[in-house]
């Protein structure tokens, strides 16, 4: 059956609201920023009324950003950026209905926390080597072989396969921005699919999933940083791969939107604030 961008949306908003109160329950020291925050009500984004829930944890569960965003009939997105104290991923996952020809538009990636050259994969699924990178080749070995370890693991890949095959009528998509291409993971998900109910509850199920694969790891004490020099480098790659982030989502935004894609874009990409570095001391 064919379903409305409303309830679409609206659908999607209401699981998204559960995931993050279920995250909000297993993080106490996440805590909500009104002033960075859209109030449902107050704001409209190209005249559809539009929301943002923006929290951060700045002590011990380091989440620099999250940001959970509506605009009715149009978006459906959740944002967490971590901050320096893990290298667990960053969660992207977005829904945008398509009113012109009454599809949904699909995005989700667990995005890494380190640079693995990923956009410089080729067809077969090869990296360039020492050859062509010098000594560079081996730290992006070795980050890829860290995320894949930790994070893509067999269970991780089955899951995001299993849920583009769970798509009626889905189309992936290779169609990636320049900045998209430097900040999308190994395991990246763009898909289009045809507005349906039974589309709309595959979604749904595959991003409470997500955020539940992302909640179990921001748990886990495993993923912490050892004090010192890797705490401020994973800032200074961090603080850089948010600005690319905001980058890559402004145009996807402002096609959507017009003008008011770029203040959407700027809040939902959040503040590049030194608060969390370091526990909030």
């Amino acid at each position: 059956l064919e379903a409305t961008a409303v309830d679409a949306i609206a659908s999607l908003e209401s699981s998204q609201t559960a995931s993050v109160n279920k995250i909000s329950s297993s993080i106490p020291d996440l805590e909500a920023k009104p002033d960075l925050s859209w109030a449902p009500g107050t704001y409209a984004v190209a005249s559809n009324p539009a929301s943002l829930d923006g929290r951060e944890a700045p002590g011990p569960a380091n989440i620099a950003w999250l940001a959970s965003v509506s605009v009715a009939s149009k978006v459906s997105s959740l944002t967490i950026f971590n901050g320096p104290l893990t290298d667990v991923p960053h969660l992207l996952s977005r829904c945008t209905v398509n009113d012109a020809d009454n599809t949904m538009s699909f995005a989700l990636d667990f995005r890494p926390r380190a640079n693995g050259a990923y956009e410089m994969m080729d067809a077969d699924g090869n990296y360039p080597g020492p050859d062509v990178l010098g000594r560079e080749a081996f730290t992006y070995s070795g980050n890829r072989k860290e995320y894949e370890t930790k994070f893509g693991t067999e269970e991780v890949v089955a899951f995001m396969q299993s849920t583009a095959a769970s798509f009626e009528g889905g189309v992936v998509s290779a169609d990636y921005n320049e900045l998209e291409q430097i900040t999308k993971g190994p395991l990246a998900l763009k898909i289009t699919m045809p507005l349906t109910d039974g589309n709309v509850a595959a979604v749904i199920a595959a991003r409470e999933k997500a955020a539940d694969y992302w909640l179990t790891w921001a748990l886990e004490d495993t993923h912490a940083h050892r004090p010192g020099a890797p705490i401020n480098s994973q800032y200074v790659y961090d603080t850089k791969y948010r600005q690319n982030a905001y980058s890559a989502l402004l145009p996807i935004y402002t096609a959507a939107f017009g003008a008011d894609g770029a203040s959407l874009a700027a809040a939902e990409s959040g503040p590049l604030d030194e608060g969390y570095v370091g526990g909030g001391s």
